[in-house]
């Protein structure tokens, strides 16, 4: 196949919305959850689109500079919180019933996080996440007090799985939970890893994203990585061979759900038969 050649059956766009990262598709909802684009940086909200209606509500107006998002065993949307100058980085929990925010995590052997920018709640429970320092280089956090690095939370513990990247940003399992894909938004690289239980062992160069870096990275039942890069979203077989893509500038993450949910900071688009 050729690399440029798309295997999206029809592209449509959803809405005009300033939907930005974190989208979550709710199966029992058919609605997607999302972070708007930051304006004025740092203030972002958590919203909702209904996707029978088209009606967007807000749920957390000011979400604490929220980003990456994921759904848990509990029906609960887990939440990159990236912190302010007057608040604290962390991982949230935030209850869709009642609207309850607690705070799953925020700091590793006393200190703080620096900016939490995606997640991912595994088959057990536990919370993996990537820690930029974004937010500081973005001017709004104080000075890292940890290196930029990968980490595990479950059974109550902060381990850090992972680290030597310039930017950690988007990561994604394999279907069966046995690699961990981390995107290096700097590096403009994806790495993959061999998950053995709690740990990552066998780092390995997966692919290169060009052009543009890597943001949002899913990964397709059938074992596809799919990953942002400038022109839209690139799409590669397990070894890390380019198998196709979707045009559309200006993607910035994905869901997947009845279709391949897209935003793009201006609207959600929809990609059917990714």
């Amino acid at each position: 196949m050729n690399a440029a050649e798309s295997l999206v059956v029809g592209l449509e766009k959803v809405i005009d919305v300033d939907a930005h990262e974190g989208p979550v598709y709710v199966a029992d909802e058919h609605a997607l959850y999302f972070t708007s684009f930051p304006r004025p940086r740092p203030h972002v909200a958590i919203r909702r689109l209904d996707l029978d209606t088209g009606v967007v509500t807000t749920v957390v107006d000011e979400a604490n500079a929220a980003n990456g998002m994921a759904v848990d065993r509990d029906d609960s949307l887990v939440v990159c919180e990236q912190g302010t100058r007057m608040s604290d980085a962390r991982i949230s929990r935030l209850d869709l019933h009642t609207g309850a925010r607690e705070t799953v995590v925020d700091s590793y052997r006393g200190l703080p996080l620096s900016s939490p920018n995606d997640l991912v709640v595994t088959s057990d429970g536990s919370i993996w996440f990537t820690d930029p320092s974004y937010g500081y280089l973005q001017g709004f956090r104080p000075p890292p007090q940890l290196p930029d690095a990968v980490y595990r939370f479950g059974e109550g513990e902060l381990e850090r799985v992972a680290d030597g990247f310039e930017k950690p940003n988007g990561l994604v399992f394999s279907p069966d939970e046995r690699t961990l894909y981390v995107g290096d938004s700097e590096a403009c690289l994806v790495y993959a890893f061999d998950v053995v239980g709690d740990r990552v062992e066998n780092e390995r160069l997966f692919t290169e994203i060009a052009p543009g870096y890597p943001d949002g990275i899913k990964v397709a039942p059938d074992g596809r990585v799919f990953s942002s890069y400038a022109d839209g979203i690139a799409m590669f077989d397990p070894q890390g061979e380019r198998v196709g893509e979707i045009e559309l500038p200006g993607a910035v993450n994905f869901a997947f759900g009845d279709a391949l949910y897209i935003t793009t900071d201006t609207a959600v688009w929809a990609a059917k038969g990714a």
